[in-house]
């Protein structure tokens, strides 16, 4: 029931990056079967605006936010603000044509979901990307306001998650959408879960072995191949000692294998950047195999956190520099 990775700091943490690759593959799916079927099975207008409990948040919230940008407006009837705002965000779901969700939680019946989001006051308006949940205004903000965040919300779930949005048919029946069965099963879905599970249990050696038998038999599974990043660079750092990597790294910053251990546990930390330009340093300093095996680290960094996120693309740039 509690809604996942409700980590409102803005910090890519490997939850987050794992969220994202699962989103975009599941995106990609979405877009490839909807191709199949001539861009049939879109959803009804009515079906953009939607009453969320707390019996139907996991299905109706956190499920689909891996294919569409979930906004969630917070409300009670008692709420004056409440009667200024969510007629806007209605008018804006049906206008913005599936590119994000609205769900309307009632506080009154739904106190735990509030609680679990840290909601201070109503009208609260909070967005679940990806599983995860982020706040973005609160009180009766102005229509110009509520535009701008939404057009933020829909660039960022476009570019870092690959979410699309919904297709929508003005001809579709209301309600069937959500009463839909869930897409067949792949031919490597069960592997793939049970990779998933044993990431979420700390089984790290059972999660890259799952994710390379997917690989062995389908080498071109992008989620695979991102959680097999991830397994693998948290493997590494399972077992080390932070204060004597870091000490290593700054004693020896010619020191190839030093730089990259430390850059594993930026990354691991949250400091994306640091742990790219550590590595592109390291890259002008060294040469040969220590230079080569730098700039494979550093590849296998790219894998993890998203070839679309910005800060990839940056280093991207900044390693062909060094490189050439």
């Amino acid at each position: 029931m509690q809604p996942r990775n409700m980590s409102m700091s803005g910090v890519v943490d490997l939850a987050a990056v794992k969220a994202a690759q699962e989103a975009k593959a599941k995106a990609e799916q979405a877009r490839a079967e909807a191709a199949r079927n001539g861009g049939a099975g879109g959803v009804s207008p009515a079906d953009l605006v939607i009453d969320v409990d707390e019996a139907r948040f996991e299905s109706d919230v956190l499920q689909r936010s891996t294919e569409v940008p979930v906004v969630i407006d917070f409300w009670a009837e008692w709420c004056e603000p409440c009667k200024q705002l969510s007629p806007v965000l209605e008018r804006l779901a049906v206008e913005y044509n599936g590119r994000f969700l609205l769900a309307k939680i009632d506080v009154d019946a739904n106190q735990m979901l509030m609680q679990q989001f840290g909601v201070q006051g109503i009208p609260a308006v909070f967005a679940v990307v990806a599983g995860q949940a982020l706040p973005l205004f609160q009180g009766a903000a102005g229509e110009a306001q509520i535009r701008q965040t939404l057009d933020q919300l829909v660039q960022v779930a476009e570019q870092r998650f690959g979410l699309t949005g919904l297709v929508v048919d003005p001809e579709a029946e209301p309600g069937a959408d959500r009463g839909a069965a869930e897409r067949p099963a792949g031919p490597h879905d069960a592997a793939l879960e049970a990779a998933v599970q044993a990431l979420d249990a700390g089984d790290l050696a059972g999660a890259v072995r799952a994710y390379k038998n997917v690989l062995s038999d389908d080498p071109g599974n992008t989620e695979a191949r991102l959680g097999l990043a991830q397994a693998e660079l948290l493997q590494r750092v399972q077992d080390a000692d932070p204060q004597r990597v870091r000490q290593d790294a700054a004693d020896k910053p010619d020191d190839a294998q030093a730089q990259i251990a430390a850059a594993d546990l930026d990354l691991v930390g949250g400091h994306v950047e640091d742990a790219f330009g550590r590595l592109i340093d390291t890259v002008r300093r060294t040469a040969g195999d220590d230079r080569d095996a730098v700039r494979v680290r550093l590849l296998e960094l790219f894998e993890v956190v998203g070839a679309d996120d910005p800060r990839v693309t940056a280093a991207r740039r900044a390693l062909a520099r060094a490189l050439f």
